[in-house]
């Protein structure tokens, strides 16, 4: 693979990496992250100095200040498909009867907890939509720019937010 890769032109090399974030968005985000990102000149004081989209906030955890990486025209939380697979309530109704039919759970109907439960099931889309099937006890950081695009379509009443949540199996 590395031969063929190395024989590619810049514009070859450059339709390979379209369908990459194509098809696998997610392994985008681990490509950029061995990449720095250089500093602007113009540093503004009011960005976070660990995003690069300009659309992320600042988080509880060092863990939870992820950004997506990408350049603000290209933020994966401003991107069309975010508003089909993670936002829609039709699509996040689906997912979550699915979900709760494979196993054998029913919704808690408790006052406030559909924007919960909207919440949970945008970000367990968000997973499989950019880094696929990953398994029991495996997790990711989602990115703090889509964390918040989700946080404010479907809102906590008391703005009470978990955060991530490492692994409990090891």
């Amino acid at each position: 693979m590395k031969d063929t890769l190395h024989s590619l032109d810049t514009s070859q090399k450059d339709i390979v990496l379209e369908r990459v974030i194509t098809r696998s968005p997610g392994v985008m985000f681990d490509i950029l992250s061995f990449l720095e990102v250089p500093l602007r000149p113009d540093p503004d004081p009011d960005r976070l100095h660990w995003c690069v989209c300009g659309n992320c906030r600042e988080m509880n955890t060092d863990r939870e200040r992820k950004c997506c990486r990408q350049h603000p025209q290209q933020c994966i939380s401003k991107m069309a498909y975010m508003d089909f697979y993670i936002l829609d309530e039709g699509v996040l109704r689906l997912a979550r009867a699915a979900w709760n039919d494979i196993f054998a759970l029913v919704d808690n109907a408790e006052p406030g907890m559909e924007q919960r439960q909207f919440r949970h099931t945008a970000y367990r889309q968000f997973v499989l939509w950019q880094h696929g099937r990953l398994g029991v006890g495996n997790r990711v950081v989602i990115p703090s720019c889509c964390v918040c695009r989700i946080r404010d379509t479907f809102p906590d009443p008391r703005g009470q937010y978990t955060g991530f949540k490492v692994s409990r199996l090891v």
